[in-house]
Order: C-alpha cells, then sequence, then structure tokens
C-alpha cells in the first residue's frame, strides 16, 4: 500500500469512527497481488492424488482447498487426525505444499460427517484440527472466533483481490427431507434427498457470520472470489447446494446489491464433476459458479442444472482462474483441467461485466 493510499485509508477510518460505521478497512492478510489461482475439492487420503502434481506443473500463486479435502466422516477425532496425516504423508501433497501457497474452508466429510450441519457434537475439535493441518495463525478471524470462516487481501498499487472463505457447517440449520413434491418431475431421473426449505427462521450461514460478510463487502476490492463448500448458482437438483436455502441464496444476492459490491464470483465443490453456472437476476450482473470436484472423486451423472453454461466434467479436475491485471478492463479467464492435463473447459469474461451499471 502506497503513502497516498495509507493516509486516505486512516482519515476515512477516523471518520467513520466519528460517524459510528466502523467495517475493517486493514484486513488481517496482506500480500502482493496475484493472477493465477487453482482450486479443487473432495480428495479421499486413502487414495493417489496425482493430479496435485498438475497443479503444481500449472504453477498457480495459490491453491484453495473447497472442502471434503479428506474423507473422515467419524465421531471419532482421532480417525480425523490419521486422515489428515494421510494427505499430509503424500508425496502430491508435499509437491503441492512445497511449491504453493495453500488456504482452505471444509465441507460435510472433514467437517465431520455426511451433509450434517451445526448439530454435529465435535465441531469443535474438527475445527482444531483443520486450523492446526492448515497453519492458521493466532492473528486469524478464524483462528480467534467462533466457525473457520476468513478473507485473504492481494494487493499493488492498483488493484486489490480479495478471497472470501465461506464455512458452510458450523452455523447451519439441518437439510429438508425430500417429501415427494417433485415426483412427477421427468427432469429427476433419481432418487431425490432434500427439499428446499421454506422456513425463514432456517440458516445456511448463520447471523454472525452474515454480518461479517456485508463488512467484508463493504471492504475495497476490484474481483471477489467467494469459497463455498457447496454450490451456490445452481438451480435445484435435490442434492446439498445453496438452492435449498432459497431464502438465503436471496440474501447473498441481496446483500451484493445492498453493497453495491463488484466483481464477485463463487468457486465451489462437492459434486464431483466440475461445471460453471451462470445465475441471473434483476438488478445484479450475473453471478458465476465455477465448481471443480474432485481431485479423486467421481461421480456416475450430473444433476440437471437449468444454470449451467459449460461442462459437466466427469473426470477427477481441478479449477484455475487466470485475471489479466495489465489490461485497462482486466481479463478474468475460468478454465477447468482433468486428470490427464486436458483444458476442458476455458470461459472469460471482462471484469467490468461483474460491476453495477451507473
Amino acid at each position: 500500500m502506497n503513502k497516498e493510499s495509507f493516509q486516505n485509508k486512516f482519515w476515512l477510518t477516523v471518520l467513520m469512527i466519528h460517524m459510528g460505521l466502523i467495517i475493517n478497512l486493514f484486513p488481517q492478510h496482506h500480500s502482493g497481488l496475484i493472477s493465477t489461482i487453482a482450486f479443487g475439492s473432495c480428495s479421499d487420503e486413502d487414495k493417489d492424488q496425482p493430479i496435485l502434481n498438475l497443479i503444481v506443473k500449472h504453477n498457480p500463486d495459490l491453491f484453495i482447498y473447497l472442502g471434503d479435502n479428506v474423507y473422515a466422516d467419524t465421531k471419532d477425532t482421532n480417525e480425523l487426525k490419521k486422515a489428515y496425516n494421510k494427505l499430509a504423508s503424500k508425496t502430491e501433497f508435499k509437491n503441492l505444499k512445497q511449491n504453493t501457497r495453500i488456504i482452505a474452508t471444509w465441507d460435510d466429510h472433514d467437517y465431520g460427517w455426511n451433509d450434517i450441519g451445526k448439530h454435529y457434537e465435535l465441531k469443535n475439535d474438527s475445527k482444531k484440527i483443520f486450523l492446526d493441518f492448515f497453519n492458521i495463525t493466532e492473528s486469524s478471524r478464524a483462528y480467534s472466533g467462533e466457525g473457520i470462516y476468513d478473507s485473504y487481501y492481494f494487493s499493488d498499487d492498483k488493484h486489490t483481490l480479495q478471497i472470501i472463505l465461506l464455512d458452510e457447517r458450523t452455523f447451519r440449520s439441518d437439510l429438508k427431507k425430500y417429501n415427494g413434491e417433485f415426483k412427477d418431475d421427468e427432469r429427476f431421473f433419481y432418487q431425490l434427498d432434500y427439499t428446499p426449505h421454506t422456513e425463514k427462521d432456517s440458516t445456511l450461514l448463520g447471523e454472525e457470520q452474515w454480518q461479517w460478510l456485508e463488512k467484508e463487502l463493504l471492504n475495497p476490492a476490484d474481483i471477489r472470489i467467494i469459497a463455498s463448500g457447496t454450490q451456490f448458482a445452481i438451480s435445484y437438483n435435490g442434492y446439498e447446494a445453496w438452492a435449498n436455502f432459497p431464502h438465503e441464496q436471496k440474501r447473498m444476492l441481496d446483500l451484493i446489491k445492498k453493497t453495491k459490491a463488484n466483481g464477485v464470483l463463487f468457486i465451489s465443490g462437492d459434486v464431483h464433476y466440475a461445471e460453471i453456472s451462470r445465475l441471473e437476476v434483476g438488478n445484479l450482473y450475473p453471478i458465476y459458479d465455477i465448481t471443480s470436484s474432485g481431485i479423486t472423486q467421481t461421480w456416475l451423472f450430473a444433476t440437471p442444472n437449468d444454470n449451467r453454461i459449460e461442462g459437466p466434467v466427469m473426470d477427477n479436475n481441478f479449477g484455475l482462474i487466470t485475471v489479466n491485471w495489465d489490461e485497462i478492463d482486466p481479463e478474468i479467464k475460468m478454465e477447468l483441467w482433468d486428470i490427464r492435463d486436458n483444458q476442458r473447459i476455458e470461459y472469460s469474461i471482462k471484469l467490468s461485466e461483474l460491476s453495477f451499471k451507473e
């Protein structure tokens, strides 16, 4: 941060304190601007993980684990530790850790139990193991507060990239079991597990995380990558997703509008295939969701998704976002690469496409 920029933020902070409108203008995590972000999810510690070596080959500035980083599925914290120790011992993981900065959020299998939320009785133990494995420092919000949600900022004198890691387990209400309401919908040729919540008091993020997120979206940034363990922008498919909490999904979209936060796009995991979704609503720019899953896991089919614009890729894969900061209107390139190091999806937009029109 240059001297003039620092002074401007200092006096703005003084003014906002005087007005009683304190927001976090000095985030905890600072680093130089980065341009290449790799990401992935769903890595079984009992399987080989050669795709991690491919990620290193692409030389990203950062790798983001999006959840199901191990498959413990246990109510025994010793078993969870063993799962992480297996991942740590892998040659491929050591190669990734040695060559690439790693940050992470979690999903259900590394949090505790399949599809579980706030009622998991060992969530605080899981958190401690998570913090230790990913070397989360005491200065981090995730270390000191409830849950593991956090943010990172990468800046130079001209641009700022913000990465927001959501926690969709610690505070999440129980999912609502499928009740048969879509039995005549021919799109669903498989057994549906869950139905959307209609109760407004159900939550995905929890009030404390929502309040924090609003402050984060008010902070200055050019591009904001929101990392979500489950898919944000897909249509309802009967499995875990934000679509099971439509009022929470709407709250997110309304919050982006309220804060006038430009540059928001989502990355997600969970489903064992890859795709890009685009969600379009009124008075808001398109919201993209790049899903990468899995590092070791695959699935037999891709569920219906009215918002899918690219994919699906049914092989093991990883995601890559590259930003060309040198352009007046920076290009954001979204890619998905498979286990054979083949580029399966490339989709590019301009940063101006992720902005509110004056």
